[in-house]
């Protein structure tokens, strides 16, 4: 299997050379050059984790050239929505783990439709008015030290944390990391998420005030800090990405909490506007098809971890698994009032500097 953490470099090599007036974190080009049809395709995800996704459906079709932007969540939901009220073209394709943000957009008639018997097989909950279609599984993970901590320690629900750091609070001062919701679309999500679903919610969030938990934006940082040491516990962290770091990397452990497991879908829109409303077909049809179902596992965006690879090596139970559902319930978690409402609430946990 290639392993996206060799694409590191390439990643921070693209970053280094992208204008600052640009708002993609890096951008790279597939497939033929000069042939005046190229596919814009923007997304959330790491071209090193994506690469060989990109590369098997270029190779498919010939003549076509594919540029991929990687972008934050928040800036890309900003930018697609000012596009789509001016009308001016931008992506044909969009694909986010801010599925939130991506449901407002279609509610806001940003997407365009289109209907296969490809999309028709998806569930219901990972595809909305033929506009918004759920093309990952990847699961919410607590990722440890398997050096640093404790076996003892491992904490196995949300149930296990709180009662470890209630218990042992001195041992974890300044050593548990989760996403900064703020910076974050993909961390708000979770923590939303968290907020309906788990009764440990309130307690955690006191648990992490009272041990000084960190936030931070992006995945691989609170992974590399885990790996490192500067974390011993990670909490909602993104498993696609914990499970490609510990494929080169085996100080990092996972965990899929036994409680509840949230199960994210990647979701890809069509842009309004889109130029080359063909070809974004024919990328989705290739994401849908088992040749890209084949390439998203190879990739860990279809996410072993949920069949047993995962430490302990044992599957999630289907019942303990929750998956994050495209629906316009996800527009409650956008509404500015509750939004700011969620924000102070997480600020007493996370003050800042």
């Amino acid at each position: 299997m290639r392993s996206w953490i060799a694409g590191v470099p390439l990643v921070l090599s693209l970053l280094c050379g992208v204008q600052s007036a640009a708002a993609q974190e890096a951008v790279r080009t597939y497939g033929a050059e000069g042939t005046g049809r190229t596919l814009i395709v923007r997304s959330t995800t790491d071209i090193a984790v994506f690469d060989p996704v990109l590369e098997a459906f270029v190779a498919e079709v010939p003549g076509l050239s594919l540029r991929y932007e990687q972008w934050g969540s928040n800036t890309l939901y900003r930018t697609t929505m000012a596009e789509c009220r001016s009308g001016q073209p931008g992506a044909d394709v969009v694909i986010s783990s801010g599925v939130h943000q991506m449901v407002k957009l279609v509610n806001d008639a940003c997407g365009q439709p289109y209907r296969s018997v490809l999309t028709e097989r998806l569930p219901d909950d990972l595809r909305w008015r033929d506009e918004l279609w759920g093309i990952t599984r990847e699961p919410a993970v607590i990722v440890y030290n398997k050096q640093a901590l404790p076996v003892e320690d491992i904490p196995r629900s949300r149930f296990d944390l709180l009662d470890l750091l209630r218990q042992k609070p001195e041992s974890y001062v300044g050593h548990v990391a989760t996403y900064d919701v703020e910076a974050s679309g993909l961390g708000y999500l979770f923590a939303f998420a968290d907020s309906h679903e788990a009764t440990t919610f309130g307690a955690l969030q006191e648990a992490f005030s009272r041990t000084g938990a960190v936030s931070t934006c992006c995945s691989y940082d609170i992974i590399a800090g885990v790996a490192e040491g500067t974390y011993l516990i990670a909490y909602n962290v993104l498993g696609s990405y914990a499970h490609g770091y510990q494929a080169e990397d085996p100080r990092i452990g996972i965990v899929l909490p036994t409680d509840y497991t949230l199960v994210l879908s990647r979701a890809l829109m069509i842009q309004k506007e889109a130029r080359h409303y063909g070809d974004a077909t024919r990328f989705l049809e290739f994401l849908l098809s088992t040749r890209g179902e084949i390439a998203l596992r190879k990739a860990l965006l279809i996410s072993p971890l949920l069949d047993g690879e995962a430490d302990g090596g044992e599957g999630l139970p289907v019942s303990a698994q929750r998956t994050i559902e495209l629906s316009p319930t996800l527009l409650v978690s956008l509404d500015a009032r509750t939004r700011q409402a969620f924000l102070r609430r997480w600020r007493t946990t996370f003050p800042g500097p």
